[in-house]
């Protein structure tokens, strides 16, 4: 009988290198949130950047997945994973801490806030591919679905603290130096992953007639290959470049359409997290209620039409639409995350986790950056309501790939196969048709 979701949960939190994870974890999401309130504001209230900068701007922080995503993998896997982790965060907090240093020094240009956003984004590619790697080599295979609802509690948390807490210090102090608060959790991020005592990894042995050519290849050919991380790449995708848009549109709409200060703008995206934190908590049980593969589809079916209330919403009382629409789409798309994350990594061999990774990450976040340019562009050419109308509308079509596919007649996933010295076979997943995928 397997345990329980709370209590594979409650026994995951007596290992303490796991807690010293999740306690990164949390320092460095409540910065970040706490950024992703302050940088905007930078842009929009300091710099006056019109609403095409902006957009750039939050392109910026994601191009380093388009960019470098697919070598990435394969370096990572050439690499220990926990000292690449605190080296990022070392370097998010040194270019996080160089905003408010050039902003007292009345020189900050919208030139550094690009710059910084390209390094930071490039040190999070591989913070986050070797973060997902490592997971697997902490924890056995039947405890990552708690271990990843654990992480996405912890990360959902934090984004309800964060962004209140940023536009909190925005008010306070200003956006510039509210930035402050992104660099030192980077920096108790690393400190964190530093006290952990696990014995050290073992640096990967080469592989002969390797190349990074051939290792990106092999990563793509896992994923492409795969009939089931296919569709899920293509879904996760659409997904991501319609939340680029909102990214890059939200706090132009915000602030200028809703007249909103920062402190509420902090807590209309605090919203968004609430609903992303009561996703993470009940991720576990709907998975082992709904069946896992069902989840995934069911999760982004029943959620993306509440998209529709952002352009709906209006100044004054109205403004409460922007806010449950967000919740609602945010709890679907952290239960669609927490049950693909975890099924991606039980059924990649070792070996192959970095490259994976990596290769969804190109895949899914490579459209960030494109979804951010089109709705900097699209709030440009007419309006930031505009704009979300786009976005919402492409809610409605993220589910498509999963009701068109395989997905869908599953209950559950299926197990991973063996790990040969290669990929699974193309195709193997599709005689599992009483399996549901979500």
């Amino acid at each position: 009988m397997s345990p329980s979701p709370s209590s594979a949960s409650s026994g995951l939190l007596g290992m303490r290198d796991f807690r010293l994870l999740l306690a990164g974890a949390a320092a460095g999401q409540v910065g970040a949130q706490v950024t992703l309130v302050a940088l905007p504001l930078v842009a929009v209230l300091v710099l006056k950047a019109p609403s095409f900068q902006v957009g750039l701007l939050t392109a910026a922080e994601t191009a380093a997945f388009l960019l470098i995503g697919l070598p990435a993998g394969a370096w990572v896997d050439r690499m220990r994973k926990l000292p690449l982790m605190i080296r990022a965060d070392a370097v998010r907090a040194l270019a996080m801490a160089s905003i408010p240093l050039a902003a007292v020094a009345d020189v900050l240009t919208m030139a550094q806030l690009y710059v910084v956003a390209l390094v930071t984004g490039a040190a999070t590619v591989f913070f986050d591919v070797a973060h997902q790697s490592y997971l697997p080599e902490l924890l056995p295979k039947e405890q990552l679905m708690a271990g990843n609802g654990a992480l996405e509690t912890v990360r959902s948390s934090a984004h309800v603290a964060g962004p209140g807490l940023g536009g909190g210090l925005v008010q306070a102090v200003g956006a510039h130096l509210a930035i402050v608060a992104d660099a030192i959790g980077y920096a108790v991020s690393a400190l964190f992953l530093l006290a952990m005592k696990r014995p050290p990894e073992a640096r990967p042995e080469p592989v002969a007639g390797a190349s990074l050519r051939k290792d990106v290849g092999e990563g793509l050919r896992f994923v492409l290959g795969h009939p089931l991380l296919r569709v899920i790449a293509a879904t996760t995708g659409f997904g991501n470049f319609f939340t680029a848009m909102l990214m890059a549109t939200q706090t132009i709409f915000l602030v200028r359409v809703l007249g909103l200060e920062p402190f509420a703008v902090g807590m209309m995206l605090a919203a968004s997290a609430v609903g992303g934190l009561v996703g993470a908590v009940s991720a576990a049980a709907l998975a082992g209620r709904i069946g896992q593969g069902r989840i995934i589809w069911l999760s982004a079916l029943a959620t993306g039409p509440f998209a529709l209330l952002w352009p709906l919403s209006g100044p004054g009382a109205a403004a409460a639409l922007f806010a449950v629409g967000s919740a609602v789409v945010s709890f679907g798309a952290v239960v669609y995350n927490v049950a693909q994350v975890s099924f991606r990594q039980a059924l990649c061999p070792p070996r192959l986790l970095g490259r994976m990774n990596a290769t969804l990450r190109f895949l899914v976040w490579g459209t960030l950056p494109l979804g951010a340019i089109v709705g900097g562009a699209v709030a440009d050419a007419f309006d930031a309501r505009a704009a979300l109308w786009v976005c919402a509308i492409g809610f409605l079509v993220v589910p498509l790939p999963l009701l068109l596919s395989p997905l869908r007649r599953m209950r559950d996933l299926p197990a991973a196969p063996d790990d040969p010295q290669g990929p699974a076979a193309p195709g193997d997943d599709d005689r599992h048709e009483s399996v549901a995928v979500g």
